[in-house]
């Protein structure tokens, strides 16, 4: 049985590289085609993955969403009936949205009052559209 096995497993495929694209290195030898766009800065890809690990999670996600398609400003105590989790918990993600540069806030008495930062989502976006149209 054991041969089997590995002879499956280690059975060779034969992958042809004649439906790539080929051009001539400066050498003439055959090469892919290295037409690639720049990479993000290791300081701006590691900026851009914080808030995208921010977003990863759905009840933040689903927090942000709410905070982003409101007029105005949204205050701390209106978020916990919609999103369904405790108070403690929307307090807990409201912070991980806010450290990852997604919402800023502004406290007001007892209560703290959130909205989107516009120009942190359209660089999410926009990083996701470089990528998509590359």
């Amino acid at each position: 049985m054991t041969e089997l096995i590995d002879e499956r497993q280690y059975s060779y495929v034969n992958i042809s590289q004649t439906d790539l694209p080929v051009e001539a290195g400066p050498d003439g030898a055959a090469c892919c085609p290295a037409e690639l766009i720049p990479p993000l800065e290791a300081a701006e890809a590691a900026e851009l993955a914080q808030g995208f690990a921010a977003l990863a999670d759905p009840a933040r996600l689903r927090l942000f969403a709410l905070i982003a398609g409101q007029e105005g400003q949204v205050c701390a105590c209106s978020m916990v009936e919609p999103l369904g989790k405790s108070q403690p918990t929307v307090s807990h993600h409201l912070k991980v949205l806010y450290e990852a540069g997604l919402v800023d806030r502004e406290r007001r008495g007892t209560w703290v009052w959130y909205w989107a930062v516009p120009g942190r989502l359209s660089a999410l976006t926009a990083t996701l559209g470089r990528a998509v149209n590359a």
